[in-house]
């Protein structure tokens, strides 16, 4: 019989397509991409490592070559694809129909190097119908859309390689720049300039309810006063506070605000004008993957990327269409099937008289999909789903079901009404007040038509919603109603909101950055590698951000230019669709041919001797002109300087919220060193200083000091006393000898804890150093080693599987982590218990599952079997033989005997042989080994930076024991 291998990405997605497929199919799952240029100099194979271009793996000088590789993690893969492809007698390659997947593909196809038929399979949805139709219809690898994947790959290969190096000399180190991450982070940027330049400006107005003569109320807004208009908000220039010059308004002050109301209160009104108007509105278009983003984040509060995991299980669990696409294109048969569940579920009044067609694309759109639906011919409910889906599925699932219904339904309809008012305010001594006007808008809906089904969400969760019902009593025009109450509200002028993420995308997107497949990524990456932190929805720019996008504005301001960007889409749409080709277009780009382009290298070493490290890394903050206050960004992080005066910013706080009065507190913070007295005990002074990892006070003149301490959280480097600073100098302590070893009480990194030994136990709080007993460090030590003396945590969660060993989810040092015995694979961001499920969690450990590394000193079980292995010659058992025949092979070979192991020394015993170490390692060693500091926190103290440090640190081990040994 014959078989066909076909090969997909995900092995959620090859489980659902293996269900739709009779015998003959063997469906396999690539794992994601299996190679890609070199990420290390380790990737590099031996025979490339001498060739100046094999790190960057694109060979300039030969048409920029790329060199592909294997990972590491994908070898075994790989190798068993290649067996399974010898076995076959056909592969289909079904990866995803856009770029990527045609890139994976091809990719597949190079690499196995397949001697049987190859075809390439596409779908749009994992039902059974669209996947016996795509293996009835085979197409060919387009090589178009390969070449336009390589050119997307080589381009940003080439911008973060070179652009990133120039990043890490003039700014900091390990920070990175990105085609489409540059450009994003310069829109927050700019956004968190103009909010830096924004002064506040203050107004106040009316808000007034009114009585009608049948009893019924609504809110109206004073709008002028005496025939002249009121302030508002639009009327105040943001850079000044104060009025627009050509603002022909009148601004009402505190005073005047509750002098007004008091004498409009129970005032007779007259209806002036009264505007009643029909409206229509249109349902939303189906989703794209940007929509999806965004409503994902204002519906459900989801990240980009939190979002696309759900929508990608949910498409390989054959529930939707694919969901990286920029089309709102129907099929008929979507259709078709939206139009009979509007029948169904609402009736026919709520179905559009004809089907509508949502044909218009994004800017530079480039996918060929439908619009992201439910799949099939016939849509499932989200109550039907309820027992198959849970947590972000079934919640993103209904988003979608919702929108697609709704997009066929028929139209809302209703009124608006519009009503001006007017009235006399009484005087403040009883005489004739002014005129007033007042205004007031409702919206009645008369037929809701597609609001039955979905209502579009707003990034703002204090503004209401646009479709809203909001109705006005029936007024009239002369109408008398009466100001019931009146209350004066004060506001102030707002700066322009920051970019949420579903916000940035929809900004990218109307600019014709990025595409489908790289929003979610783009969004993650600037978080990652710290140019923004989320403050609620609100994605906050960093001030290395600042520095960073200064550097490109000023040297390359192509590279974050918006259009040029733009431009540089649609140069790779033309590859796409054999327009261009991929070569000429990376040598423009890269080189620069006969002044056309880009010119990158080029560019980059003409840039370099001009780039003002020092003015780039300075950040222009305008609430600080005039002080003399500057704010940098450091190798260490930003800081303030005035003067020789310097202070470190505080962790998190927003570049907008930065202003003279914070600063100038700031830097009156105790930063220089403080004497505190002097030891009576040993004669040396005792000094209270700010270190760049935390304060921490000295003892002894020198340097290095005689000792060191850190202080404790609860400790206030300005009110240091010298009693306090002494008590701290006393640790570590020595708490008592326990089973012939000696207790310590020491403060670390992480916390207090004691040290018996090579064994430890956390204390509950610092204090405790000072007044542990013995017998209670002892009861510690009887308990097992987990946090804090407690017993092991118990596993967050089960995942039972037939046929395989259970997957837990636990709480581990760097984070929760599924394991199933075997390997362990960590959880990233947007992944926790609660939306994670048995088949995530399986998926998960399949795709970057690993297993944990053997400790040091302790070996490995399969070392046990080694050894057993070897006495297999003895026994003669048929069943045995290849296990016999690798354990001759084994016993074969000489095993040397083995080095009688050197002995170990305690500190105790160490701590003599200090002489033979020079002063600043005498200090690094007795701070981490008697202090129990981490090298980290002591390097900058000694003017070290922690690489060096930390190879100091083994060196003097190194000698402390060869002098403890007598060598």
């Amino acid at each position: 019989m014959s078989k066909t291998l076909v090969i997909v990405e995900s092995p959620a997605k090859a489980r659902t397509i293996e269900k739709y497929l009779g015998k003959g199919y063997a469906v396999e799952s690539s794992i994601g991409h299996i190679r890609d240029l070199p990420k290390s100099a380790a990737d590099i194979p031996e025979k490339y490592k001498g060739l100046a271009w094999a790190r960057l793996g694109l060979d300039i000088e030969n048409d920029f070559q790329p060199l592909y590789v294997v990972s590491p993690e994908k070898r075994q893969h790989v190798a068993k694809l290649r067996k399974m492809a010898a076995e076959a007698d056909e592969i289909i390659l079904a990866t995803d129909d856009d770029r990527e997947g045609e890139s994976i593909a091809w990719h597949l196809f190079q690499e196995l190097k397949p001697k049987v038929p190859v075809k390439r399979m596409v779908f749009h949805e994992i039902t059974k119908e669209a996947i016996q139709a795509a293996i009835a219809s085979p197409r060919q690898i387009d090589t178009n859309l390969v070449e336009a994947q390589e050119a997307r790959r080589a381009l940003d290969r080439l911008y973060g390689y070179e652009v990133s190096p120039v990043l890490w000399k003039k700014v900091a180190p390990k920070l990175s720049a990105g085609r489409v991450q540059s450009v994003a982070t310069r829109m927050l940027v700019e956004r968190e300039r103009e909010r830096m330049r924004f002064i506040s400006a203050p107004w106040w107005d009316l808000l007034i309810t009114g009585r009608t003569a049948e009893d019924a109320t609504f809110p109206a807004r004073l709008t002028d006063v005496a025939a002249q208009k009121l302030a508002v908000g639009k009327d105040f220039d943001p850079l000044t506070g104060k009025l627009k010059p050509e603002a022909k308004v009148r601004m009402l002050s505190e005073v005047e605000a509750k002098a007004l109301a008091d004498g409009l209160t129970g005032q007779p009104l007259t209806v002036t004008s009264a505007e009643e108007k029909p409206f229509t509105q249109k349902p939303y278009p189906p989703f794209i993957t940007s929509t999806l983003q965004q409503e994902g984040s204002r519906k459900l509060g989801f990240a980009a990327t939190r979002t696309m995991r759900a929508a990608q299980r949910l498409y390989e669990g054959g529930y939707i269409t694919y969901m990286r696409t920029d089309s709102t294109n129907l099929s008929v048969e979507a259709v078709t099937a939206a139009r009979t569940q509007v029948s169904q579920m609402y009736g026919r009044p709520y179905l559009s008289p004809q089907p509508r067609v949502y044909a218009k694309k994004a800017k530079n759109a480039q996918e060929a999909h439908e619009a992201i639906r439910p799949a099939g011919s016939s849509f499932r409910t989200p109550d039907s789903l309820r027992g198959e889906l849970s947590g972000d599925e079934w919640r993103l699932y209904d988003l979608i079901w919702k929108r697609t219904v709704a997009c066929q339904m028929a139209d809302a309809r209703g009124r608006s009404l519009r009503v001006r008012l007017g009235g006399k305010a009484r005087g403040s001594s009883g005489g004739a007040g002014e005129e007033v006007g007042l205004s007031a808008s409702g919206r009645t809906i008369d037929f809701p038509g597609f609001l039955r089904a979905y209502v579009e969400g707003s990034d703002d969760p204090s503004a209401a919603l646009e479709d809203r019902e909001t109705p006005l009593p029936p007024l009239k025009q002369g109408e008398r109603v009466t100001a019931e109450t009146v209350k004066p509200e004060g506001h102030e002028t707002q700066p322009p909101a920051r970019y949420t993420e579903a916000s940035l995308v929809q900004n990218m997107e109307g600019a014709g950055i990025g595409r489908p497949s790289t929003y979610a990524s783009i969004l993650g990456t600037i978080q990652d590698r710290g140019y923004a932190t989320k403050k609620g929805q609100a994605l906050v720019p960093s001030w290395t951000a600042f520095a960073t996008s200064a550097l490109l504005e000023h040297h390359f301001g192509n590279l974050v230019d918006y259009d040029f960007t733009a431009k540089m889409e649609e140069d790779l749409d033309d590859i796409a669709g054999g327009r261009a080709k991929r070569v000429p277009y990376l040598q423009r780009f890269y080189l620069g041919v006969n002044g056309e382009g880009m010119a990158l290298r080029p560019l980059i070493d003409r840039q370099m001797g001009e780039i003002d490290a020092r003015g780039i890394a300075t950040i222009a903050v305008p609430k600080l002109e005039g002080s003399g206050i500057e704010v940098r960004v450091g190798r260490y992080g930003p800081y303030m300087q005035r003067g020789e005066d310097k202070a470190n910013l505080p962790e998190g706080l927003a570049p907008d919220e930065l202003n003279l009065e914070m600063a100038e507190d700031i830097l009156s913070r105790p930063s220089g060193d403080r004497p505190l007295g002097v030891d009576e005990a040993s004669g040396h002074p005792v000094v209270a200083r700010a270190g760049r990892y935390g304060p921490y006070v000295t003892l002894g003149a020198e340097n290095p000091p005689i000792r060191t301490a850190s202080l404790f959280p609860t400790d206030d480097l300005a009110t240091l006393t010298l009693p306090r600073a002494l008590k701290l100098l006393s640790l570590p302590r020595l708490v008592g000898t326990s089973e012939g070893e000696e207790v310590w009480a020491l403060n670390g990194k992480y916390g207090p804890y004691l040290k018996r030994a090579n064994d430890s136990r956390s204390l509950t709080t610092h204090e405790e150093l000072f007044t542990v007993t013995l017998a209670e460090a002892e009861a510690l030590f009887q308990q097992p080693r987990f946090g804090k003396g407690r017993s092991p945590t118990p596993p967050l969660s089960t995942y039972k599987y037939e046929g395989r060993a259970d997957i837990v989810l636990k709480s581990g040092r760097f984070g929760p982590y599924l394991t199933d015995g075997e390997r362990n694979a960590t959880l990233r961001k947007g992944e926790s218990e609660d939306n994670l499920t048995a088949e995530r969690a399986l998926e998960i450990l399949e795709e970057r599952g690993k297993e944990p590394k053997a400790k040091v000193g302790k070996p490995k079980k399969a070392a046990a079997k080694t050894g057993a292995a070897r006495k297999a010659p003895a026994k003669k058992t048929a069943t045995k033989a290849p296990a016999s025949k690798t354990a001759a092979k084994m016993a074969a070979k000489k095993v040397p005997a083995k080095a009688p192991a050197k002995p170990t020394f305690t500190w105790a015993q160490l701590k003599p042989h200090l002489n033979v170490l020079s002063a600043q390692e005498q200090q690094l060693v007795t701070a981490t080994r008697e202090l129990g500091r981490k090298v980290d926190d002591v390097a900058g103290e000694l003017g070290l930076d922690v690489k060096k440090a930390k190879g100091m640190a083994l060196q003097a081990s190194k000698k402390l024991n060869q002098a403890a040994r007598g060598e």
